[in-house]
């Protein structure tokens, strides 16, 4: 069985179409074991998207088109494009032989660069090492079909039978001899030997430049595809596979010691740390702690460790949450003053911590989640928790989320709160979670307070988000005369979206000001759909992302989370005034970014915010046109 990078999960499957989704387990079905295959994975500097690229160390590298076309709608066919019959009339698409073959030649030139990758034979010297071919599966159309309406003179010119897989191919009866000969007859000579494993790494290495861990283990900054021209290395460094396994294999391969991960929204980091936590569980006999700031995000991880049995071991809380037990814990008065709770409780445990009556050293390893929103002093307080023997730590940083302290970045160095990080930091750009339309529109609205900076590595860097994601819908930016209006729009479309087949628990509606949660929930009761308002501490603290309703909370309390279709309204009312404008630009960022799929935008109010949807929308507009 073929190894799918990323695996075949829920996540996945729901970016491919119908289409993609049967040619992936038929590949992982019917190849061997030592088969490597990618999904839609970005090459070269160009950042072309093959549907699958297929490496296998006797045959070669192949990368496969999918399309799902239905026969009728094919109309014309050219050497160079394809006419299709659409609802919006007649199409125009380029040749996906065109297209795929344009994508391997891209991928053959960027691994033939390097020596290693080279014959050295005098007949074929300076030639990539290995075979390589490429090919289309048309999904829905019958071989029978084609041979029917195309003569063979003409086929062989159009649609070459050995670069061609139909239905019938891939259908339920298909065999794996018979799928096997019909891809590795896409290749035009064959391999006389297989790749060992060190040159299976260097093309792997190649292939995904954004993860790259050096020979002691330490991960360094991710250089850019355009950057992996020089090959002075004799040794390609471990190689981590990208998205799920990539997450899976970073988690067991961070070291001893303090670490960083500094990614974009969507590249992963809350998963990394869930199975660094796996891993930890396994090796240390000191209790755990994970702290993030977000009560919602604490109850979604404290149910990924009881559903993988490790809760006994990994104690999961949000700060505020984590003082308070600690109070409790150790019978510790909260100090009196004219300061909100809160912060009382907070000094009061530094306090305790110093004076002896809170232990410190309580942990074997710290994990911090959502470390943008921790105040230097909170930092310095929780580091002295760590067991000094095994002074495991993690934390995750996205200086573009930073909505809870007024918008600024961190303005102190990690080193000065007792993070000890200097050559163990690692950059997350690739988003995996967002269409690329969500992220570009995202990205678009708060460019001008995204701006890219550069860092040393006891500081934190903001870094522009690329995306990993698959093609969607452009976001949606409606006007409405009213709230009201708003809300009966939101329900609308959920309950369109819900025939159609999504469940409740997919969709997210954010609102921005809380007041308007109760106006939505009132009008959500009333319009019968079930869902989960996280408008309290204990509604928050009870959230199970697995309950079939529909989540109603603020923009700020979906930090951390992620959902295939999310709404956000009330978007007017939010204020522009200059001291809170950044600060609302970068939480309509985080709360865009929550979309996997789909986003919708509603304003009943026109302010400066709603000016910039409204533009960033135009912008997407223009761009689908172009």
């Amino acid at each position: 069985m073929a190894e799918i990078i990323p695996p075949l999960n829920k996540q996945t499957l729901s970016r491919m179409t119908r289409g993609e989704i049967q040619v992936a387990f038929r590949l992982q079905k019917f190849l061997p074991d030592d088969c490597l295959v990618w999904y839609d994975i970005p090459i070269g500097a160009k950042r072309r998207y093959p549907d699958f690229i297929i490496l296998h160390p006797k045959k070669g590298l192949l990368l496969l088109e999918v399309k799902d076309w239905q026969p009728k709608s094919v109309k014309n066919i050219s050497k160079r494009s394809v006419k299709l019959a659409t609802q919006n009339g007649s199409v125009v698409k380029n040749h996906p032989l065109e297209q795929v073959r344009g994508c391997a030649h891209a991928l053959i030139n960027m691994l033939a660069r390097d020596p290693k990758l080279q014959q050295t034979s005098e007949e074929h010297q300076g030639n990539f090492i290995m075979p390589y071919g490429f090919g289309v599966v048309f999904s829905k159309i019958n071989r029978k079909q084609i041979v029917n309406a195309i003569p063979t003179e003409q086929r062989e010119t159009l649609l070459p039978d050995h670069l061609m897989i139909y239905r019938d191919d891939i259908g339920s009866h298909a065999e794996a001899q018979a799928f096997q000969k019909q891809l590795w007859g896409m290749f035009h000579y064959q391999f006389h030997h297989a790749l060992n494993p060190s040159q299976i790494n260097r093309i792997r290495w190649h292939l995904f430049p954004e993860i790259r861990i050096d020979d002691a283990g330490q991960t360094s900054l991710f250089t850019q595809v355009e950057e992996a021209t020089s090959f002075v290395q004799e040794d390609i460094p471990n190689i981590i596979k990208v998205m799920d396994i990539q997450q899976e294999q970073l988690a067991r391969s961070l070291g001893d010691g303090h670490r960083v991960i500094h990614g974009v929204a969507g590249s992963g980091k809350t998963l990394i740390l869930s199975y660094r936590c796996l891993y930890l569980a396994q090796v240390l006999k000191k209790p755990i702690l994970v702290l993030c700031f977000n009560i919602t995000l604490a109850a979604k991880l404290r149910a990924f460790m009881i559903n993988h049995g490790i809760a006994e071991q990994v104690e999961v809380q949000h700060f505020h949450g984590w003082c308070g037990q600690q109070i409790k814990k150790y019978h510790i008065d909260v100090l009196e003053s004219d300061e909100p709770y809160y912060k009382r409780m907070v000094q009061s445990v530094m306090d305790a911590v110093d004076q002896g009556d809170i232990p410190k050293a309580q942990y074997g390893a710290l994990l911090i989640d959502e470390g943008h929103d921790f105040e230097a002093q909170w930092l310095k307080l929780v580091v002295q928790m760590l067991e000094p023997e095994e002074n495991s730590l993690l934390m995750l940083y996205d200086d573009a989320q930073s909505i809870y302290n007024k918008g600024k970045s961190l303005d102190f160095s990690l080193s000065s709160v007792g993070i000890q990080a200097q050559g163990r930091t690692t950059i997350l750009r690739l988003n995996y979670r967002n269409t690329r339309e969500i992220l570009s529109f995202a990205y678009h609205f708060a460019r001008f307070h995204l701006n890219p900076k550069s860092s040393d590595d006891d500081h934190i860097p903001l870094i522009k988000p690329e995306s990993a994601g698959n093609h969607g819908e452009n976001p949606v930016v409606r006007e409405f005369d009213s709230l009201h209006g708003e809300i009966a729009y939101t329900i609308t479309c959920l309950k369109e979206w819900h025939e159609q087949g999504v469940p409740w628990r997919d969709m997210a509606v954010l609102y921005a000001v809380k007041y308007q949660g109760k106006d939505a929930s009132e009008q959500f009761k009333t319009a019968h759909i079930p869902y989960h308002w996280l408008n309290t501490t204990k509604n928050k603290i009870a959230y199970d992302s697995n309950d079939d309703a529909v989540n109603l909370l603020t923009i700020h309390s979906s930090k951390g989370l992620e959902f295939p279709r999310v709404m956000i309204l009330g978007i007017g009312q939010l204020s522009d005034k200059d001291e809170r404008h950044k600060a609302n630009i970068c939480l309509l960022y985080v709360g865009m970014t929550r979309a996997q799929e789909y986003l919708s935008m509603s304003i009943s109010k026109q302010n400066s915010l709603s000016r910039k949807l409204v533009d960033a929308a135009d912008f997407m507009n223009d761009m689908k046109e172009a």
